[in-house]
């Protein structure tokens, strides 16, 4: 599996975004260990969905996180007509006590992402209302400005989208752990796209860890910290 080219947090807004989004090779998270995660339902334009489906419902999914009471953070390419989301969820197959449906007021896609290249492919989203902090929903700091991941530290993403290249999305909140790589090594694999000045290389490609479709937006998580 290729690592993932992450997004590194330029200053003291820019976080990082899985650039694709389904979890492979992890596994299911313990319910409500991640209360920061949110799952957001985007329209679309047309009846294409996020996975290339006609659907009647016109809308994809992605994945973010939640930084302050009012703001989420995702990728701008999860951009759409209406955002839905969604905190404090595990299964979002079902109606959970715990959840909280928040459409979004506003999206702020960074002013220079590049919808071709991906380049700065980060978006604050601010909700309708404040959400209310509990125990199933919290914020996650973010990195210091120029505080940077050392190569070999072990960090996690998580979310809800496909489990395999040809399987379903995943009902229940996925979890997986990569390992923070030198950037040679994404240099070397994506030499035409990897910015080794914004991107963090993350992930083995000796083993099938990996994000894909539907996880994109989600952080990555060091030491309870979104990179």
């Amino acid at each position: 599996m290729q690592p993932l080219l992450l997004p590194l947090l330029l200053a003291c807004l820019l976080p990082p975004m899985a650039e694709a989004g389904e979890i492979i090779g992890g596994h299911e998270a313990r319910p409500h260990s991640r209360p920061y995660m949110a799952f957001l339902l985007i329209s679309v334009q047309n009846s294409e969905s996020w996975f290339g489906e006609n659907l009647p419902f016109k809308t994809k999914m992605c994945g973010g996180f939640l930084v302050r009471a009012d703001f989420v953070l995702t990728a701008a390419h999860c951009n759409g007509r209406e955002i839905t989301v969604i905190l404090g969820a595990h299964d979002i197959s079902k109606k959970e006590r715990t959840r909280q449906v928040i459409p979004v007021k506003r999206a702020i896609p960074h002013q220079e992402y590049n919808n071709k290249t991906l380049a700065n492919d980060i978006m604050l989203l601010q909700l309708h209302r404040k959400a209310t902090v509990n125990t199933y929903v919290k914020t996650i700091r973010l990195p210091r400005k120029n505080h940077s991941v050392m190569p070999g530290k072990v960090c996690t993403v998580a979310g809800w989208g496909r489990l395999g290249v040809n399987a379903q999305a995943a009902d229940k909140l996925q979890e997986v752990d990569l390992k923070v790589q030198k950037k040679n090594v994404c240099l070397h694999r994506y030499k035409y796209s990897y910015d080794n000045t914004i991107q963090i290389c993350a992930g083995d490609p000796g083993t099938r860890k990996s994000s894909f479709k539907g996880d994109s937006g989600g952080p990555l998580v060091c030491d309870q910290v979104a990179e």
